[in-house]
């Protein structure tokens, strides 16, 4: 089992694995953007709502997909359970957690947090697919670590919550990761069905507690539904997270854990400095603009 875990990345082509991690980059650099203009921007109400939105959207075009025989994948029974969790859970709390952190913070310090993704993605991999990395790297993850710690300690516009959202979701997209390069391997599902039956286990659980939490009523009675310009966002958003969950388990498939965790990573240096300009909600300072900036 475990060599055939090991095997797949070497059968694939320097080509096919760059530009997976391309895809992976542009895809998540896009619904940043658009994630923030809905959340911060039109100041929508309800991040677990836009969630909901992008999970709907996975399931019924995969599920339309599978139907006119464009993707193959297992049909549902018991043991589909089984051989996808822990992947639902951590779906649902990486994709709650980033949108709830897109929300609270401006999107430097969103992007500069999510550094330490790759330190919990390079020790998930050791305990879990029992990886090893030569001492040049993980040095490098740690200076990456530590330029996050000195952007953190002089953010003018500290939010704990917002910086509570954000290691936590640092911790399930590690976590996903690695999973999810696991479950990948596993008889019958393939990237289609983890990324099918991910989004159905959770899509009703989540839309019940959002309308316990009165999350869902504050989405419907949302004013700006009549606006032609916060409608596009939205549904751009809903295609977004379908394409970036795809992206991601694309890149997985073809990539270790760790080089998708990396590729995001990098994507942030774009998304840091742009933001400084987007979103209205950054506060410059020079010591956090060092820490952005160390990379």
């Amino acid at each position: 089992m475990s060599a055939q875990v090991c095997q797949p990345p070497a059968e694939h082509s320097g080509l096919l694995r760059f530009l997976s991690a391309l895809f992976y980059a542009g895809s998540s650099f896009l619904i940043t953007i658009v994630n923030k203009t809905v959340l911060t921007g039109f100041r929508f109400p309800s991040y677990m709502c836009l969630g909901i939105g992008q999970m709907v959207t996975t399931v019924v075009v995969l599920y339309a997909a599978k139907k006119s025989n464009t993707v193959q994948f297992q049909d549902f029974d018991r043991s589909i359970l089984f051989k996808i969790f822990p992947l639902p859970l951590l779906y649902v709390g990486n994709h709650i957690t980033g949108l709830a952190s897109t929300k609270k913070l401006s999107l430097p310090m969103f992007t500069v947090l999510r550094k330490f993704t790759i330190l919990m993605t390079m020790v998930l991999e050791v305990y879990v697919l029992r990886k090893t990395f030569p001492r040049r790297l993980v040095y490098s993850v740690l200076a990456i670590v530590l330029g996050a710690m000195v952007a953190a300690s002089s953010d003018l516009a500290f939010d704990v919550e917002g910086y509570v959202f954000i290691l936590l979701n640092d911790a399930f997209t590690a976590a996903s990761s690695v999973y999810t390069k696991e479950k990948l391997d596993t008889e019958g599902l393939g990237k289609y069905g983890v990324l099918f039956y991910n989004a159905l286990i959770i899509v009703i659980p989540t839309l019940l507690a959002s309308a316990f939490t009165g999350d869902l009523h504050k989405a419907v009675t949302f004013k700006d539904w009549v606006e032609a310009t916060f409608v596009c966002c939205f549904l751009m958003s809903c295609i977004m997270g379908f394409v970036l969950m795809y992206s991601i388990v694309l890149c997985s498939h073809y990539n270790s854990a760790l080089t998708t965790t990396v590729v995001g990573a990098i994507k942030n240096v774009a998304v840091a400095f742009i933001g400084i300009f987007v979103g209205g909600d950054y506060l410059f300072s020079w010591t956090n603009f060092l820490g952005l900036s160390i990379w």
